[in-house]
């Protein structure tokens, strides 16, 4: 299946370090929003951030795949649509970290709506650069 959103992203920082950043809910919160993740095959957990008139701002989620530190997927469930977040590290010959995000299953209802997938898309390369930042701190 085809991603709907897919991005890339490349870090200085070491593997570990990515991999930690998408897998602590401390660091996770510091780049996405609050929320009570473990990487648990199977456990269900939230992201929460400020609600909206449109949208209660919670993401309902559940971990599919932990493969330390190359893949880490899970389900994202808001507003009534429910899709496939889908993480893939891979460390360059350089020691650059190639973190590669896919976002499968938003609606056909979704994709025809002008602007749903790019703002999704815009929504994804905004965390990415604040994933960016955190990592910089480290």
């Amino acid at each position: 299946m085809k991603a709907d959103v897919s991005l890339d992203f490349q870090f200085t920082s070491s593997i570990e370090k990515v991999w930690n950043a998408l897998t602590d809910s401390d660091m996770l919160a510091k780049w996405v929003w609050e929320n009570d993740f473990k990487p648990v095959v199977g456990h269900k957990f939230q992201f929460r951030t400020e609600p909206s008139e449109w949208w209660n701002g919670i993401v309902d989620s559940g971990v599919l795949v932990v493969d330390e530190p190359h893949t880490l997927s899970y389900t994202w469930l808001s507003a009534g649509e429910s899709t496939t977040i889908t993480w893939t590290l891979k460390e360059g010959s350089d020691g650059t970290v190639h973190l590669h995000l896919d976002q499968t299953g938003f609606s056909e209802e979704t994709k025809a709506r002008q602007g749903a997938i790019e703002g999704a898309t815009y929504a994804w390369k905004n965390f990415g650069g604040q994933l960016g930042t955190v990592l910089a701190e480290l």
